[in-house]
């Protein structure tokens, strides 16, 4: 990874610039067929610009800070860092509403279904623990203060920004929402005015809040901080939109060269939509996010983790209906399958358990250990399923088994946290009122003590 140990921090930002240039030469010449690269070039050049266009936007963020209050800064951030998720499913959904009632049409509103639910999972399957993980690894060297070490089976914990209830609040809200909305039939234009509409009101209250005083940045951040503040502007909007622009047109050349490699090795095309293209597409926030703990800022890092699992949850299920009904050329809802559905239930499942994991602002070892073998435990095991099974029938009925216990098994952990944790569910809850009568109201209502 880049690092910020350089004599001067421009060396730090030209050598981040230098990492995408090879891609812009590449995209000024026409893309990878204009100059017949290969699927492993594609993915060399394109993953190379992917990793300093997110160093040039975790810098922003970071400078950003000085301006704009904390969460906003971070919700631009992780917007920014999944849009390529955005592209690669609208480009389904598209695709679904252009060929409607064909079989074309069908499988693509299915693989829109798959890749969205797949990238959901993965940012808490792989991102919430991994970080978790790395967290506290690092911090036998970062001395990270939001690391607590307790006695018991993996039981040291990283501590998270209380002020982040807002975001957890707003994602329990989308996560009850989201249950229902198989039994409609499709993602209609219903579902994206909820869950547009959260994240808009979520966003509406951030943006509000206090600009609090940097925390002790180095290297980029520092120096661009110490700018008077029309070229600090500047440069922060400047690394927003280039880093954005690249992330955009890298990640999805990125994706498909992953995908047309896994296929030459014999994975079904449908396994890879679903999980190695959302992974690819989540690269940026993962790197983005291993920076920040790797400065010991793990709490802006969960922030950044916890806002784009919200903006995924809201904007791009709502984002669906509404290029599915500009491809179909009137509104509609875009249709998916039985398998599907269980997919979106596995999904809110697996929401609901790692909120409950963070209504009392921590999550330990053990809780990130339980993230990834669960996560990764029903990935094997429908991958195995589609390798074995040659029949489809039975392979689809054994898949959806799957998805329906692992269902159960997350709603099963998550009901008996938040029945333990009744009492700080409901302290986020007030604590979120209060966020939002502070947005809302007349005044600020003085804050609460930590509990």
């Amino acid at each position: 990874m880049l690092r910020e140990r350089v004599k001067h921090p421009l060396a730090a930002l030209v050598a981040a610039f230098a990492c995408t240039a090879p891609w812009v030469g590449v995209e000024f010449a026409g893309g990878p067929e204009a100059l017949a690269l290969s699927e492993l070039a594609t993915v060399a050049v394109s993953g190379v610009a992917v990793l300093g266009a997110s160093f040039l936007l975790a810098w922003g963020a970071e400078t950003a800070e000085k301006d704009v209050p904390r969460s906003f800064a971070i919700a631009v951030l992780a917007v920014l860092a999944v849009a390529p998720e955005y592209a690669i499913d609208a480009l389904y959904a598209w695709t679904a509403g252009v060929n409607a009632g064909t079989p074309r049409g069908v499988e693509a509103g299915n693989l829109a279904v798959a890749n969205m639910t797949g990238a959901n999972r993965i940012l808490i399957g792989l991102g919430w623990s991994g970080i978790a993980m790395f967290t506290l690894y690092q911090a036998r060297s970062t001395a990270d203060k939001a690391v607590e070490q307790r006695p018991g089976f993996l039981a040291n914990v990283v501590q998270l920004d209380r002020n982040i209830s807002t975001e957890i609040a707003f994602l329990l809200a989308a996560t009850l929402f989201a249950f229902f909305v198989p039994l409609n039939g499709g993602i209609g234009i219903l579902d994206t005015l909820v869950l547009a509409g959260l994240y808009v009101a979520y966003i509406s209250i951030v943006i509000q809040g206090d600009v609090e005083k940097p925390e002790g940045q180095i290297g980029v951040p520092k120096y661009l901080q110490g700018l008077k503040r029309l070229f600090r502007v500047a440069a922060v909007i400047a690394l927003f939109a280039y880093s954005g622009a690249m992330i955009f047109t890298a990640v999805h050349p990125f994706a498909s060269g992953l995908e047309a490699l896994g296929e030459n090795a014999g994975i079904p095309p449908f396994f890879m939509i679903q999980w190695i293209a959302p992974l690819a597409s989540e690269s940026p926030e993962l790197i983005v996010v291993a920076y920040l703990v790797n400065k010991a800022r793990s709490t802006a890092g969960f922030n950044a983790l916890i806002s784009s699992k919200l903006n995924q949850w809201t904007l791009l299920i709502g984002t669906l209906a509404v290029v599915y009904s500009l491809g179909l050329g009137e509104v509609g809802s875009l249709p998916f399958d039985e398998k599907q559905t269980a997919e979106i239930w596995i999904t809110a499942a697996q929401s609901a358990f790692a909120i409950a994991i963070l209504t009392n602002f921590n999550i330990s070892l053990r809780e990130a250990t339980a993230l990834l073998v669960l996560f990764v435990s029903q990935v094997v095991l429908e991958f195995a399923i589609i390798r074995t099974v040659a029949d489809a029938a039975v392979e689809t009925e054994l898949g959806i088994l799957v998805l329906h216990t692992y269902t159960v098994v997350y709603l099963v952990l998550a009901a008996v946290l938040f029945w333990l944790r009744r009492d700080s569910l409901v302290a986020l809850l007030q604590r979120t009122n209060r966020n939002v009568q502070s947005a809302y109201g007349s005044g600020r209502p003085e804050p609460e003590a930590d509990d």
